[in-house]
């Protein structure tokens, strides 16, 4: 099959889909591989490396999807993208289409198979495409919140770990999955007091294994509300799997926290969990509401694109080779819950009711 690598245009994106030590495996099998030209130098993999195992170099989008018949990238196409897709493609990549409205209507218009990493499943509920971007920006939420706190930044001019004679930083995590886990981890590790919230016991445990300065609570409207006014740091995790996220965070509990505070969205790839939310770029990734920072980046991983871009080929080499091996894959059932798009038809149901 030939397999086309697109390079990404989404705001100081620089993730790459495919590394050339992958690119390798897929030559090895037969596949025909093509490169944008430049798709790979932001992480830190040049045209060159991927020509010496056997990749052809694009010299541009047009090319790139014109050669493609399995087209894998990172992000969500956008309107670059979206002039070059065929209704013969079948895309992989993340779509995140329960916040995309209109995204979701021109894939069906059309007609392409867009199968989203962020919907592959396993038969026990995980989802091994969307765990690497997770415990990626689940770190670099915890790591930029710490830096929005500084006053230069517009902060409340608080060190979360505290010291002798000082209290500590208080952080509150909403959803102890992969990105809040991490997130937890990291404002733990630095000293900080950390109370995070989830539904699962297990999960909870997990949390409260991390140390004693980490409390686990259940989700009670109540309980979120009280955290949240006195919190320092707020970091949003909350997930359905490929559906909307409920907004967790009301405005007035935004308006009850102090000036100064940081707000993190992770979720805001699916909508944001914070009533308050709205998506920002790394060129512009913050915005104020009441007196609070928010940060609702929708690619944090591709701020470290060497690592995020090792990460996720790595997780999504093994269902690319199923992909490009012919409609078998259609048998595979972790692949075959993942197609969100298909014929111009909703197919995913978490999707149901958008078109």
């Amino acid at each position: 099959m030939r397999i086309g690598i697109p390079r990404e245009t989404k705001t100081l994106e620089g993730r790459v889909a495919l590394v050339p030590a992958a690119c390798a495996d897929l030559v090895r099998r037969g596949h025909e591989v093509w490169l944008e030209t430049g798709a790979g130098i932001k992480s830190g993999f040049p045209d060159e490396a991927y020509t010496r195992v056997g990749v052809r170099i694009a010299p541009d989008a047009a090319a790139v999807y014109g050669q493609g018949e399995l087209i894998v990238k990172v992000k969500e196409p956008i309107a670059g993208d979206l002039a070059h897709l065929r209704r013969d493609h079948l895309l992989f990549c993340y779509l995140h289409l329960a916040a995309e409205p209109a995204l979701t209507r021109r894939l069906l218009d059309i007609g392409l198979t867009g199968v989203a990493f962020e919907s592959v499943e396993f038969d026990d509920g995980a989802l091994p495409l969307l765990a690497p971007m997770s415990i990626i920006a689940g770190r670099i939420a915890t790591q930029v919140g710490t830096h929005l706190l500084h006053q230069p930044m517009g902060g409340k001019g608080k060190l979360l770990g505290g010291l002798p004679s000082t209290e500590r930083g208080k952080v509150v995590v909403l959803g102890a999955g992969a990105a809040g886990g991490n997130s937890a981890a990291l404002a733990a590790a630095g000293g900080a007091n950390v109370v995070v919230f989830d539904k699962r016991q297990d999960r909870l445990a997990e949390m409260m294994a991390l140390g004693t300065n980490v409390t686990a609570l259940y989700p009670y409207e109540e309980y979120v509300a009280r955290e949240v006014a006195d919190a320092d740091m707020v970091i949003g995790a909350v997930l359905i799997p490929s559906a909307k996220a409920p907004r967790v965070v009301t405005e007035d509990m935004v308006r009850s926290m102090e000036p100064g505070s940081v707000l993190v969205d992770i979720s805001v790839d699916q909508g944001g969990c914070f009533e308050t939310t709205r998506p920002t770029t790394w060129a512009e990734p913050t915005y104020q509401v009441h007196g609070v920072t928010h940060f609702a980046v929708t690619n944090m991983p591709g701020a470290v694109p060497k690592t995020s871009s090792e990460a996720i080929c790595a997780a999504i080499l093994p269902f690319v080779s199923k992909l490009a091996g012919g409609d078998g894959w259609r048998q595979f059932a972790p692949l075959a819950r993942g197609i969100n798009v298909e014929a111009g038809k909703l197919v995913h149901p978490a999707l149901e009711g958008m078109a």
